[in-house]
């Protein structure tokens, strides 16, 4: 599918790899080499994702992540790092990144990844009897990528629309971290399963009124994640709440 694609990269070289690479996609490539100019473009042109590298002049990538996302922007964001520790890669994704790619990285790789990310950024397209999903009163219109809580509309990236629509499809059913992966992120992912937590804790602070008392996105302790409707039983409390549930691996 042919996109437009912003690309923030201040390192010639790459960017021009980059440009090279997506343009033989079909896409349409806008570069710039700063972090206040990507903002800038981000804004007034509403690309269709944007990669970022983390290190740019002026404003770095993470911020720029933090600013769209408090802005209600959920265009898909492909990171470009030179830190590959997992803490980096965490925080990336809890300011609102839907995917990271660690330097040096393959140019093919990073089409692979853009391809990915739109592929499930317009998923919605399925179906007109398929789009629409309720779950209580949580609402996924998968057509128009739009998510309502109790008639509140609620913005989410392409990765936690992905989760949350898994979920959705099958509600009160318990998802492992490991299915939810091979689900929203693919086979050929090497995703820790910490990145499953840090997208649903962040799914958390949008879709419930109290996250550490989920009524809808439900930890199964020893299990792994599902949806309920919200109305069938008490809300559970999260670890560090004040109460017995206790976080568990899938």
């Amino acid at each position: 599918m042919s996109a437009r694609i912003l690309v923030a990269e201040d390192d010639a070289k790459q960017s021009r790899l980059i440009r090279i690479y997506l343009e033989r996609e079909g896409h349409a490539v806008s570069v710039v080499p700063d972090g206040r100019t990507a903002l800038e473009k981000a804004r007034s042109t509403r690309p269709d994702l944007i990669v970022l590298d983390v290190m740019l002049p002026h404003v770095d990538g993470l911020d720029i992540c933090r600013i769209l996302r408090a802005e209600a922007s959920d265009v898909p964001i492909l990171l470009l790092t030179a830190r590959s520790t997992e803490e980096d890669m965490l925080l990336g994704l809890d300011l609102g990144a839907d995917d990271y790619l660690t330097k040096p990285y393959s140019p093919r790789e990073l089409t692979a990844r853009v391809r990915a990310l739109l592929r499930r950024a317009g998923r919605g397209a399925a179906a007109a009897g398929d789009a629409l999903l309720r779950v209580g009163e949580v609402e996924l219109d998968t057509a128009r990528f739009e998510v309502r809580v109790a008639g509140r509309p609620v913005a989410l990236t392409s990765k936690e629309f992905a989760i949350l629509e898994t979920l959705a499809r099958e509600p009160g059913r318990v998802f492992t971290r490991a299915q939810i992966i091979e689900r929203v992120f693919g086979f050929d992912r090497d995703v820790l399963e910490r990145t499953v937590d840090a997208h649903v804790r962040n799914l958390r602070l949008k879709v419930e009124t109290e996250p550490t008392r989920p009524r809808y996105l439900e930890t199964v302790y020893g299990r792994g994640y599902r949806l309920a409707d919200g109305e069938t039983r008490e809300p559970s409390r999260e670890p560090g709440s004040g109460g017995r549930a206790r976080e568990g691996r899938a």
